[in-house]
């Protein structure tokens, strides 16, 4: 059995990551009548409040604005920038990474979703509707289809908490130490009242300032999420909903066919993968990153948690790279120097990497001195 209270104090930044990755592509703004006056409630109260939330069905627009601090990629990606070819979600949903988007949701349970990004007259759809998984750009009149994908196999058995209390005492035990998690007052999220979740780090060193998730104060959804950088100006993440229904949507949503003239892209199922397309893959990623498979060395804990990658190899010089990237990589870039030798920070509003000359590469979410002072100690 797994050490629990040594793993919970990893928990709330690893979720707030995981929400992070998650809502990049999903939501919205605050009304901007008052805040609705209700009911006190506690921090724990709250997080209960969330877990034992039973929605189900839900339909509704979203706005996700993202500002990581990066340069404009237009230039670096050539054409793929000004639109993609393929419908295959993995290319497509990049996009969602920087910029403002406007989205439409729907969910019926957990066989039944239906995302659709709006880009003027344009629209990109991704569904799920039982075994069947479709994309389809109306740009391109290209479709992605997988099958299967409800059948992927089972996920291995897992000790969580069994009830809502549980749960929130998991998290708040996280937060001992490392994070401090408040009710920050309320708002009004797409017309519903909503208390506000606040989390923030209690470790310096970190890049996040905050975290704050509105939270349904009828049934406990999270409605808006917005992730804050120590480095002030926009969120890095806002993300929420503009208009919501919780009621069911028509089957009729979930339905889809390719129209005609389509092109359309057979994708095979994970599970359906040969050993071999594995091992094609990871050595692709072996191949691109100089590792050797001396593993990841994770340094510190909490929101300054940072892994260490020996890659074997001299880092690739910036110099050296094609001119349409050079501007890129130099504006994200700083040159570092210490008791480790020299290196470049690439740096973003919220993962910083420190890639040493000979070959070391130090990530996290952490400033710019923390991964210098990493490397120092040569960890």
């Amino acid at each position: 059995m797994a050490d629990t209270r040594k793993t919970s104090r990893y928990v709330v930044p690893v979720a707030v990551a995981g929400v992070a990755a998650a809502t990049i592509g999903l939501v919205p703004a605050l009304a901007a009548s008052g805040d609705p006056d209700l009911p006190e409630i506690t921090a724990q109260q709250l997080i209960e409040k969330i877990a034992a939330s039973d929605t189900q069905t839900l339909s509704g627009t979203m706005k996700i604005s993202t500002d990581l601090g990066l340069p404009s990629f237009a230039g670096l990606l050539g054409g793929a920038a000004g639109g993609s070819a393929s419908a295959d979600p993995q290319e497509k949903l990049t996009q969602l990474v920087s910029g403002t988007h406007t989205l439409r949701v729907a969910a019926d349970g957990p066989d039944r979703q239906k995302l659709t990004i709006l880009d003027g007259a344009d629209e990109y759809s991704l569904i799920h509707n039982g075994d069947d998984v479709w994309a389809y750009d109306s740009k391109s009149n290209e479709a992605f289809h997988e099958k299967g994908a409800g059948r992927a196999g089972e996920a291995p058995e897992k000790e969580l908490p069994t009830t809502p209390k549980e749960l929130a005492d998991e998290i708040l035990k996280a937060a001992d130490g490392t994070t401090s998690i408040t009710v920050g007052g309320t708002a009004k999220v797409a017309g519903r009242d909503a208390y506000q979740l606040v989390i923030k780090p209690k470790q310096s060193g970190s890049t996040v300032e905050s975290v704050k998730v509105a939270v349904d104060a009828q049934n406990g959804t999270p409605l808006k999420f917005t992730l804050a950088s120590v480095e002030g100006g926009k969120p890095v993440v806002d993300a929420g909903f503009t208009k919501v229904d919780f009621g069911k949507p028509a089957a009729s949503t979930f339905d889809f066919k390719a129209p005609k003239g389509a092109k359309v892209t057979e994708g095979a199922p994970e599970h359906e993968k040969a050993p071999e397309d594995f091992a094609k893959e990871f050595g692709g990623l072996a191949e691109l990153t100089g590792a050797k498979g001396e593993g990841v060395n994770v340094i510190g804990e909490g929101w300054t948690t940072i892994a260490k990658l020996d890659t074997g190899a001299p880092a690739p010089k910036t110099d050296e790279a094609p001119k349409e990237a050079q501007g890129f990589l130099d504006a994200l870039g700083d040159r570092v120097t210490g008791k480790f030798g020299s290196g470049t920070v690439f740096k973003t509003k919220l993962v910083n990497a420190l890639m040493t000359d000979d070959g070391k590469v130090y990530v996290g979410a952490v400033t710019k001195d923390a991964l210098v002072d990493a490397a120092n100690a040569g960890k």
